[in-house]
């Protein structure tokens, strides 16, 4: 440790630091002086393996190459909490966040990197004619800033995607490729995203996830009857049906859970010969090709002879076959003369049926019952919501009960996500979580300005049906009523002046800088405010647990029970430098201007905190 503490690091993850770390912990030969990476070397280690050719197969369109500089650009934004619109704040593990996604995802890469069990997301399906984000969102957080009214009115910025742009598809895809690239660093290795779409860029989608996620990752396209009767005004056919893409992080360790064994399905098995290991099904003996240990003749019970078809063979070899019928695992049908078939008993298939591909909206809801969901929560007008039984679906295949498993969801529009995994819990007592993140673009429903408004005002409404369900049935303060909530955070320019590279570099402006820099951080945020963009920026998730203590007569917030102390006092003294250092935690965090150019004094809390084993001391 140094004389002087750490800078604290007031920016999102840095992607491109991160992706060289790992071609450096992979390839460490092909790291020069300096940190750059040597592609020739690159080349030489991965032998014929490297595609040096100038064509090639693969995806291209204008404007890709910029989606990598977004990606590339860290955020200086933050996320400023919002007690008064939120339910439960102190107790609750569930986030909604209004403000643009892809700064949102660049602010939870380091707090939520591997962390997230399964993504879903039902983004702009480019018609044409909804909204589609703004252009400039990838550029600058201060457009967003403009868009919503919290620069100046400088006029907000709609926009959308007509087609006859000439670039139609490329700004759709532009708008998805960096947000997918964000969303899957955020996955757990054995995590997957769904997502909804339908035919005007299905195909587009799905190689854009190919490029992301890796096309090996691909698991499956999901048809989703979404409408119950035809429409008859239909110009060419009726469309009745969307698609959910899923794509596993590592297919080869992701797994959907089974779905439960209904009675129709259990209503195929019986037992005609009351064999005592209980009700079974016949399953076919041949197999469709030809093994030579399969190919033999059976002799039935009434002397029938049968001989496996041509190019078939028998799944057993001979031996096999005598060992079950021993067993009494062979079926010749009642009057003992049928091809045999073996039995399948039901008290030894999986507890459970694999999910398929095509779903019926009798089972997972249609786009009319999302639209009376609604309606029965008070909200009139939202288009093209998704039925809760869809995503309850998802979760049932992708988010385990137990363990405290994130459920993301990034284009929340009217909350669905978080209403889908409040009822999961509600009906089996699981710890599931949600982190929903939605624009505050323009609503129809005229009741609500924004469409944020109203993910919000819906979760609201099927906490307090819950809670009225359950009157007298939990104590106030339970485990499951505490986690009936979420807290809200808003996307917010950072708390922290940035120093502007931009201005002239005259002495006039330098002075005038530098006076907007003796106290650096913004005129009206609170402590609050500070504290959440100092956890998440630190890595911490935004439902860690927070404490507030006094230490030397000064308030000090302890994180994770003690993992990291930060004190935003400005008038910072020997004692509470001490006392901080006393709980030895990991880190300590303080304001810079809370030593008052005390230079004697920092250096004493630098020694004083290397004395104790603080690993990093850091002022901001």
């Amino acid at each position: 440790m140094s004389q002087q503490p750490e800078k604290f690091e007031a920016t999102s993850a840095n992607i491109t630091d991160e992706q060289k770390a790992k071609l450096k912990a992979l390839f460490p030969e092909i790291v020069t002086e300096g940190g750059k990476i040597d592609f020739d070397r690159l080349k030489l280690t991965l032998g014929e393996s490297v595609d040096v050719g100038k064509e090639r197969y693969g995806m291209n369109w204008p404007g890709k190459a910029d989606c990598f500089k977004t990606i590339q650009r860290p955020s200086i934004a933050t996320l400023v909490p919002a007690r008064d619109e939120s339910v439960n704040f102190d107790t609750t593990k569930n986030l909604i966040i209004e403000g643009d996604n892809l700064e949102t995802l660049k602010l939870l890469q380091k707090a939520y990197l591997g962390k997230v069990k399964v993504i879903y997301v039902d983004p702009p399906y480019n018609t044409g004619n909804e909204f589609i984000y703004p252009d400039d969102f990838s550029e600058s957080l201060e457009t967003y800033l403009r868009y919503t009214g919290q620069v100046d009115a400088d006029g907000r910025k709609f926009s959308t995607n007509s087609e006859t742009d000439g670039r139609f598809h490329s700004k759709w895809m532009n708008m998805m490729y960096p947000r997918l690239f964000l969303a899957r660093n955020l996955l757990l290795d054995d995590g997957a995203i769904f997502i909804s779409i339908d035919d005007n860029e299905v195909d587009n989608l799905r190689k854009v996830c190919g490029e992301v996620f890796g096309e090996e990752n691909f698991v499956a396209t999901i048809i989703w009857e979404k409408k119950y009767s035809p429409a008859n005004d239909a110009t060419w056919l009726s469309d009745n049906h969307d698609y959910v893409l899923v794509f596993a992080k590592n297919k080869t360790i992701w797994r959907p859970f089974l779905l439960p064994r209904t009675e129709e399905a259990n209503a195929r098995y019986s037992n005609p010969d009351n064999d005592p290991r209980g009700n079974w099904k016949p399953g076919d003996l041949l197999r469709k090709d030809v093994q030579k240990s399969g190919v033999f003749r059976i002799t039935t019970p009434n002397g029938r002879e049968c001989d496996p078809p041509p190019g078939r063979s028998w799944r057993v070899s001979p031996d096999s076959y005598q060992e079950l019928v021993k067993e009494n695992r062979i079926w010749f049908g009642k009057d003992g003369n049928n091809i045999p078939a073996i039995k399948r008993f039901l008290s030894e298939v999986k507890d459970g049926v694999t999910p398929l591909t095509l779903w019926h909206y009798d089972e997972v809801g249609h786009t009319q019952e999302a639209t009376q969901e609604l309606k029965k929560l008070g909200i009139s007008a939202f288009p093209s919501p998704k039925p809760t039984r869809l995503l309850r679906r998802i979760l049932e295949i992708s988010l385990p009960p137990t363990g405290g498993h994130i459920a993301l969801d990034f284009f929340a529009g009217s909350g669905t996500t978080g209403h889908a995994v409040l009822e999961a819990n509600e009906e089996d007592k699981g710890d599931r979580k949600f982190i929903m993140v939605q624009l505050p673009e323009p609503a129809e429903e005229k009741t609500f300005s924004n469409i944020a408004e109203i993910t919000k005002e819906r979760i609201r409404r099927v906490i307090k049906e819950l809670n009225d369900k359950d009157v007298g049935k939990l104590k106030l303060g339970s485990e499951v009523i505490s986690n009936r909530g979420f807290k809200v955070f808003k996307l917010q320019s950072s708390n922290f002046k940035a120093w502007n590279t931009e201005q002239p570099k005259d002495d006039a402006e330098l002075v005038k800088q530098l006076s907007l820099h003796v106290d650096h951080l913004v005129a009206g945020r609170t402590q609050d405010d500070v504290l959440y963009e100092l956890l998440l920026k630190s890595g911490f998730p935004l439902d860690t647990k927070v404490e507030k203590i006094t230490l030397a007569g000064k308030n000090v917030f302890s994180i994770a029970d003690g993992a990291m102390l930060i004190c935003l006092e400005k008038e910072l003294t020997p004692e509470v430098v001490k006392a901080m250092a006393d709980k030895k935690p990991e880190r300590v965090v303080c304001l810079d201007a809370g030593f008052a150019d005390n230079d004697q004094l920092k250096t004493n809390a630098v020694q004083t905190m290397k004395s104790k084993g603080v690993t990093k001391f850091q002022t901001v």
